[in-house]
C-alpha cells in the first residue's frame, strides 16, 4: 500500500481532508511521509537550502546570535536552538564561527527541535551534544537564541476562498478515482474577519494555525527570559493567493500526484507570526539586505582569496543565489522576536 492509497481509503470512509490533514500525512506520516523516511537536502535530493549552498549563511547568523547575547548582557546559561535543522549544516557552520567569542559556547545549551528520525540520524553525526525535541514545547525556561530557516513554510496550512463575505474551505477529496480539490461549505471564519478588507470573492487566503502557536510560545520564553529568534523564509507580510506547491527533484510538481514523495511548502505569513508573539518583533526584511548588512560580501571576498577557479565559480554562484533579488535575495524575509527594551538583532530594524 502507498499514501496514496491510505489517504483514498480515508477520504471514501470519513469524507474529504483539510489540506491541513493532507500536508501533515504527506510530509509526517510515520510510515510513508516525506521528511519521516528520507533525507530531502541537497544536489541528489529535492531542494538545496542556504546552509546547503555556502558556509556563509550559519557563519553570518550565528554572528548576528552572538552579537544579540552580548547586547543583552551575555547571560551565563541559554539555550541555543534550531527549529528544523536539515542535517545540521547551519547549526555546525553557526558554532564554528562563534568558537572564538568569550564565553558564547561555555554559556550556551544546544537544543535541536526535530521530528524526523531520519534527519535526527544525520544531525547526530555532525551535533553529538545536542537535546531533541519533538516540538518547541518542551525547550527550557531560560533566555532562547533560536534559528528557524524554511522551518514555518513545512507547517500544515488550511485554505479558504472567499464567498462573498463568507469562506469556503479547501478540502482534498476524490474525483473520477483520484485526489481532487474540492470546496466545502460558507461558513464564517473569526480568524479571517479582517482579511474581508483586502479581498474581493474568489480569492484564496491561507490560514497556518501551528506557525501562530509556534510563534507565541517562542516569543513568550524570549519575553519572559530574553533572547532572539531570527526567522528566515520565503513570503511576506500577509498570505496573497494560493501558494501551496510540491518540489520533488528540484522542480515542481503537482501537490496531489505523488503522497508522500514530494515537498509541500506554502509562503510564510510574517503577519500572523507577528500577531501571534507576546515579545517584540522587527520589521520584515529581505533575506539580501540582511546579509548584506552582516558583511555576506566582505566575508565572500575574504574566501575567495583560498579558491581555486573551480570552486571559485561555485562560491560566486552561492553569493548571487543568496542575496540577488531575482533569486533567495527578495523572495526570503527575515523576521527577528526579541524582548523589550532590548535592540533588535543586527541585520533587522525595529
Amino acid at each position: 500500500m502507498t499514501l496514496k492509497d491510505a489517504l483514498m481509503d480515508r477520504i471514501r470512509n470519513t469524507g474529504p481532508i483539510s489540506l491541513s490533514d493532507y500536508m501533515s500525512e504527506c510530509l509526517m506520516n510515520p510510515r510513508y511521509g516525506y521528511y519521516a523516511t528520507r533525507d530531502p537536502f541537497g544536489t541528489q535530493g529535492d531542494f538545496i537550502t542556504a546552509p546547503e549552498a555556502t558556509q556563509m549563511f550559519g557563519e553570518l547568523l550565528g554572528i548576528s546570535l552572538a552579537q544579540a547575547w552580548m547586547d543583552q548582557g551575555q547571560p551565563a546559561r541559554f539555550t541555543l536552538a534550531e527549529a528544523g535543522p536539515g542535517r545540521g549544516t547551519l547549526m555546525a557552520d553557526l558554532l564554528r564561527a562563534t568558537r572564538r567569542i568569550p564565553g558564547f559556547h561555555d554559556a550556551l545549551d544546544l537544543h535541536l527541535i526535530e521530528a524526523s528520525p531520519s534527519l535526527r540520524a544525520r544531525q547526530q553525526e555532525l551535533l553529538v551534544d545536542a537535546t531533541w525535541h519533538d516540538t518547541v514545547d518542551t525547550l527550557p525556561d531560560q533566555p532562547l537564541f533560536l534559528i528557524a530557516n524554511e522551518f514555518f513554510d513545512a507547517l500544515p496550512i488550511r485554505q479558504f476562498l472567499r464567498e462573498e463575505n463568507a469562506w469556503r474551505e479547501r478540502l482534498v477529496g476524490i474525483t473520477d478515482g483520484d485526489l481532487a480539490y474540492g470546496l466545502g461549505a460558507p461558513i464564517d471564519q473569526p480568524a479571517l474577519r479582517h482579511r474581508l478588507e483586502d479581498t474581493e470573492d474568489g480569492f484564496i487566503v491561507e490560514l497556518c494555525q501551528p506557525a501562530a502557536q509556534i510563534s507565541q510560545k517562542i516569543g513568550k520564553l524570549i519575553a519572559d527570559h530574553g533572547g532572539v529568534a531570527l526567522i528566515i523564509d520565503y513570503g511576506d507580510w500577509r498570505s496573497q493567493g494560493d501558494t501551496f506547491q510540491a518540489l520533488k527533484s528540484h522542480k515542481e510538481v503537482d501537490p496531489l500526484d505523488t503522497p508522500g514523495m514530494a515537498d509541500l511548502t506554502a509562503h510564510v505569513d510574517f503577519e500572523l507570526i507577528c500577531a501571534a508573539t507576546p515579545s517584540r518583533f522587527s520589521r520584515v526584511t529581505a533575506q539580501g539586505v540582511f546579509l548584506e548588512r552582516l558583511g555576506i560580501t566582505e566575508r565572500a571576498q575574504a574566501l575567495a582569496k583560498l579558491m581555486e577557479p573551480v570552486q571559485l565559480e561555485q562560491h560566486v554562484a552561492a553569493h548571487r543565489r543568496l542575496t540577488h533579488p531575482d533569486e533567495m535575495g527578495n523572495l526570503f524575509k527575515v523576521v527577528a522576536l526579541y524582548p523589550e527594551g532590548s535592540p533588535p538583532p543586527p541585520g533587522v530594524d525595529a
